[in-house]
């Protein structure tokens, strides 16, 4: 009945209450709508959205799905974040086994002569002894179990930066491809411009020779000429370092990156469904890696609580001993022993208190930067929707303006070379015409990277299966 009730006792005391506040998420106000999300085609916001979507479902382009594949294989930030996983895999291991007994056995031999002296007599002893020994802090009052969700709330945030950095990671290496494609679109144009221009200018020589132009004529034909050919080299250097870049985000050294389909083939919808901004907070991995930060801060203040209160500890060893090696094991050699102990803090100069303090005000820190993380998340998504929709605007009337440019220089042309005008109105609408073609594969890309700032700030790419 004795060893009952001890048992009893312990099993009691080792599952005692735990001091400290349980988590409980905060309450957040969430806009029944993304502002900019709202279209005559669709007034009410839909459950679908472009976030849930698989980065392989949004971004076709077989060639950037194979640099996406290699950077999220690669790249450096990833193997980090993963590494810092099991850093964090690693603490908790350490933080749960503070919680339970501490078992260690040990052996002792010791041999002592001593030859006679002038006051004392010769001596020879002999002591040999193995022992078991245990301690164990009891839990009583939850430090440890607090101590064991915050760093289990550590580690789960540590998993959702990873995801976060995978997030960011898919909409880089989209926007660097995009950004890479549209390099490649004015370095076309500007090559197909100055052709058009060379074979221009070795017609005006020609007329210029048989007295129908002027020299100014072919000046102002060379200054076409040298306009188109000055941004080729510039383009180029900016198509080799965007490259460089892009190899950066794969993990490998600079070097060329394959290309696939062009900017203009590159498949995005007009209109893409944002969804209820109330799932963000399930989707966002930076929201749920500040959530976990403020679980485990919670679980903090439990642990600064708990050292107010008294500490047992329970201590036993149980062994042999004898002064004969060859007896240890045989014979009245046993030996144990078992007590406990209790430490209660009386005066701590004001230490615990203020550990109790800096733990609410950290907890209270960590809520503030949640519920920032949150509204910052709303604001990003109105804010891509509204970017996407606006370069999709934009982009049709740089379509309307390329194209009535392109007929204004063919027209000038054409006046030209009938003799019913000056080089000068050439020269200003072909100019007009070569800054509307770049003009609109700027606002393609733009159009293109807003769609990949609405998926990244949706909360997008972590997916992986």
């Amino acid at each position: 009945m004795r060893r009952l009730i001890a048992l009893s006792l312990v099993i009691l005391l080792s599952s005692g209450c735990a001091v400290g506040p349980n988590y409980k998420r905060p309450s957040v106000n969430a806009p029944d709508s993304y502002r900019g999300a709202m279209t005559q085609a669709a007034p009410q916001p839909a459950a679908e959205s472009l976030g849930d979507q698989r980065w392989w479902e949004v971004f076709q382009d077989k060639q950037l799905q194979d640099l996406i594949h290699t950077a999220l294989q690669q790249n450096y930030d990833v193997r980090i974040a993963a590494t810092r996983i099991l850093e964090a895999q690693a603490q908790v291991g350490i933080t749960r086994a503070d919680g339970l007994p501490t078992i260690s056995a040990g052996a002792q031999s010791v041999d002592q002569r001593s030859a006679r002296q002038k006051f004392f007599p010769a001596f020879d002893t002999s002591a040999h002894q193995v022992d078991v020994s245990l301690a164990w802090d009891l839990d009583f009052w939850g430090k440890y179990r607090r101590a064991n969700e915050s760093a289990r709330a550590t580690l789960l945030a540590t998993q959702w930066a990873r995801e976060a950095v995978i997030t960011t990671l898919v909409s880089d290496v989209a926007a660097a491809y995009f950004q890479l494609r549209e390099l490649d679109l004015q370095l076309e144009i500007s090559r197909r411009t100055l052709t058009s221009r060379q074979n221009s200018l070795q017609l005006t020589q020609v007329l210029a020779k048989g007295g129908a132009t002027s020299m100014l004529d072919v000046r102002q034909a060379e200054q076409l000429v040298f306009t188109a050919a000055e941004t080729i080299p510039d383009l180029e250097r900016r198509i080799e370092q965007q490259e460089n870049f892009i190899s950066t985000l794969l993990g490998n050294n600079p070097g060329p990156i394959a290309r696939g389909a062009k900017l203009t083939e590159q498949p995005h919808a007009p209109e893409v469904p944002a969804g209820l901004p109330s799932t963000l907070l399930e989707r966002r991995p930076d929201i749920r890696q500040a959530e976990a930060q403020l679980i485990a801060a919670n679980a903090q203040i439990g642990v600064a609580k708990a050292a107010y209160f008294p500490q047992i500890t329970l201590t036993g060893s149980a062994g042999f001993q004898s002064s004969a090696l060859t007896s240890l094991f045989t014979g009245p050699a046993g030996l144990w022993n078992f007590g406990g102990s209790l430490t209660q803090p009386i005066f701590a100069g004001g230490r615990i208190r203020s550990g109790v303090r800096f733990s609410e005000a950290r907890q209270q820190e960590t809520l503030l930067i949640y519920q920032q993380t949150i509204q910052q998340a709303f604001r990003g998504v109105s804010d891509a929707l509204v970017e996407y929709r606006k370069d999709r605007e934009f982009r049709e009337q740089q379509e309307q303006l390329a194209s009535s440019a392109e007929d204004a220089a063919r027209l000038s042309e054409t006046r030209y070379r009938g003799g019913a005008t000056s080089y000068l109105e050439v020269l200003t609408n072909e100019t007009n015409y070569f800054d509307a073609e770049l003009g609109l594969a700027q606002a393609q890309l733009n159009e293109l990277l807003g769609l990949v700032s609405i998926y990244r700030n949706l909360g997008g790419g972590w997916q992986q299966q």
